[in-house]
């Protein structure tokens, strides 16, 4: 009999090298049947992460913050305060092997959480992460996903912008897409708390997950 999910919020800032670690042996334990699966939920201190199609020329300015090589797909992207990681450690083994379907799963997460605070979100055929359309007309990235499987076992995850500093893209194209822009629910004009879109992520999980 497996063990139950559980669910860990961590309050102070997490640094890029300890989460991973961190990861990496829960995604061991789990393999192994010693730990429960995972989500966890946190923030870091500002800084770029490069997945495994990372373009070097997408990172525009290299020293404006710490710049980590991340096992997970996808591109650059941006971390920092004010901004909701969650990483999702789930045995894939015990939910159909299907990395297509847990990653639309993903998306509907966030798209099904965004949609309580009035957002509309939404999908674009060949682009990565979640798309809303902002006042002036122009589509630009809520949350952006990065996933990576070890004997089934999943981890990395999504991260959703509460009222980061946008100005912290400027150092990088995120996820390679240059055209379009990136946005925040405090840029788009809505006050929500951390605590707010935790408790919204939990109650939507069930619908997408399971109980």
């Amino acid at each position: 009999m497996s063990l139950p999910l559980q669910w860990k919020i961590s309050a102070d800032p997490v640094s890029y090298p300890d989460a991973v670690s961190y990861m990496e042996q829960r995604v061991a334990d789990i393999y192994a049947g010693k730990a429960a699966e995972l989500v966890w939920l946190l923030q870091h201190p500002p800084l770029y992460t490069a997945g495994t199609s990372a373009k070097k020329s997408d990172l525009l300015t290299p020293d404006r913050f710490p710049v980590y090589a991340s096992g997970r797909g996808g591109q650059y992207t941006y971390h920092g305060p004010g901004q909701r990681v969650v990483y999702v450690m789930l045995d894939l083994t015990q939910r159909g092997r299907d990395v297509r379907q847990y990653v639309i799963n993903l998306e509907q997460w966030i798209i099904d959480t965004l949609a309580v605070f009035k957002v509309s979100a939404e999908r674009r055929a060949g682009r990565v992460g979640v798309w809303v359309i902002r006042q002036d007309g122009h589509e630009a990235k809520i949350a952006a996903l990065g996933v990576r499987l070890r004997k089934w076992i999943s981890f990395h995850g999504i991260c959703i912008n509460v009222n980061p500093d946008l100005d912290h893209y400027q150092g990088i194209v995120p996820c390679g897409i240059a055209e379009y822009g990136v946005t925040s629910l405090a840029d788009l004009g809505l006050t929500v708390t951390m605590a707010e879109l935790d408790i919204v992520l939990r109650r939507k999980w069930a619908g997408i997950f399971g109980a």
